[in-house]
Parts: structure tokens; C-alpha cells; sequence
């Protein structure tokens, strides 16, 4: 009963979503000279990683882009993130952004949404694969965050839906989060006062889930880089 009210609470988190977007690069600089000088990382998702009903300086990105400026990273963090998107309306987005700012990182966490309105699996997984696509053939690294739905839409759905990310890791070879909110619906005092959204005390959370993900994806990047200039 517990497991189900938390899963109808992540449902609503997901669902209840204004339309307002924003990319833009944390710290804010010139996006055409940053692109050109330092290497970056789009992060592509919902309502989850665009700070929704907290300060956007309060959101897991920007704390994602002060624990790189922490550890001396030249890595720098552009939120491409808009509440209540489907992998449909990614796809439409994420050609401009990737010729926008040449990532060397994409993190797509997308998919929440299309479960929620029970949009067909067929159609979420050829969204996600081309915007795999699209990021790879671009060079970028790419990383996904797994997403999961209620039982209350039923195991023959929900069990595929959740699936389908760590398939799309094994098949185009991904860094996976195998779920990006882990550990927090569980606990209602990590909730906002709707009682449907995270308070910024858990954002924390959400990097803690991403960061060791990121770090070794750098770390292989690094390592490849050096291998190829020892040739």
C-alpha cells in the first residue's frame, strides 16, 4: 500500500507540469564561446531536472555545476531541461541544441511523461533511440537516466517501460542511472508542500544518484583521450 501511494505521488510529480522552458548554460556565459573553448554537458529532461517549484539555483544542475567547479572541472552545464516534455517533444528539440552548443556530454532523461499518459512503448523507445542517435553522431558521450511509472498501469506495461533503459544502455553502449529520483518519494519530508514535488533538500539526492554515473563516463573519456594521444 505504502509502495503504491509513493508510486502515485512520483505519477503526479511527473504529470502535474506547467510548459516553461529553458536552456541555458550554469554559470551563465556566452553559450557560442563556451562551446567553442570548454567542453560541456546537456542535460535533456522534464520537470525533474528544470527546478520545478524551487529556486533554479537550487536545482540538482546547478549543484551538478558547482561540484564540477568544486574538482577543477572545465566542464561546464547546460540545462536544456522543460517541464512536462515527452520523448516526442525532445526529439523535435534536441537537433537545435546539439548544433547550439556541440556537447561533449548529453544526459537524456526523458520517458517519465510518455508512461504516465500511456503513450505506446514502441514509440518512446524509437524517440529515445534517435535521440541516442543524434548525440552520438554529434561525438557526444551519452548518459541516460532511468525513469519508472505506478504498478496501477499494470506489470505488462510498466515492467517494459522500466526495461527499456537499461536495454538502450547495453545496446548503444550508455552510461545508465538506473533511476534518477532514487531513495526520495520514499520520504515525504523530502517533498514540497504540494506534496508532489521535491524540496531543495533532496536535490542533493538526485546528484548524489548521477554524479558517480558522470565521473566514470569522464573518467573513460579521459582515458581514451590519452591513449589516443600516446599513439
Amino acid at each position: 500500500m505504502i509502495k503504491a501511494f509513493i508510486s502515485v505521488i512520483y505519477a503526479a510529480l511527473l504529470l502535474m507540469q506547467s510548459s516553461v522552458a529553458f536552456a541555458q548554460e550554469i554559470p551563465a556565459t556566452q553559450a557560442s564561446t563556451q562551446a567553442s573553448t570548454q567542453p560541456s554537458i546537456l542535460i535533456f529532461g522534464d520537470s525533474l531536472s528544470a527546478a520545478y517549484g524551487i529556486g533554479e539555483d537550487e536545482g540538482w544542475v546547478t549543484l551538478l555545476a558547482e561540484r564540477l567547479k568544486q574538482e577543477n572541472s572545465e566542464l561546464t552545464v547546460i540545462n536544456g531541461s522543460v517541464s512536462g516534455e515527452t520523448t516526442t517533444g525532445g526529439r523535435s528539440r534536441l537537433p537545435s541544441l546539439l548544433r547550439r552548443y556541440t556537447p561533449a556530454y548529453v544526459l537524456i532523461e526523458l520517458g517519465g511523461n510518455d508512461g504516465l499518459r500511456g503513450l505506446p512503448l514502441a514509440l518512446m523507445r524509437e524517440n529515445l533511440t534517435e535521440m541516442i542517435t543524434l548525440s552520438k553522431t554529434s561525438g557526444a558521450t551519452v548518459l541516460i537516466a532511468g525513469m519508472q511509472i505506478p504498478p496501477n498501469y499494470g506489470p505488462r506495461y510498466t515492467e517494459p517501460f522500466y526495461a527499456q533503459y537499461a536495454e538502450l544502455a547495453e545496446e548503444f553502449d550508455l552510461y545508465l542511472i538506473p533511476f534518477l529520483i532514487d531513495g526520495i518519494p520514499q520520504q515525504p519530508e523530502l517533498m514540497q508542500a504540494d506534496g508532489i514535488h521535491p524540496k531543495a533538500e533532496a536535490q542533493s539526492m538526485i546528484l548524489d544518484n548521477v554524479w558517480p554515473v558522470l565521473q566514470e563516463s569522464i573518467s573513460a573519456a579521459d582515458l581514451a583521450n590519452s591513449a589516443v594521444g600516446d599513439l
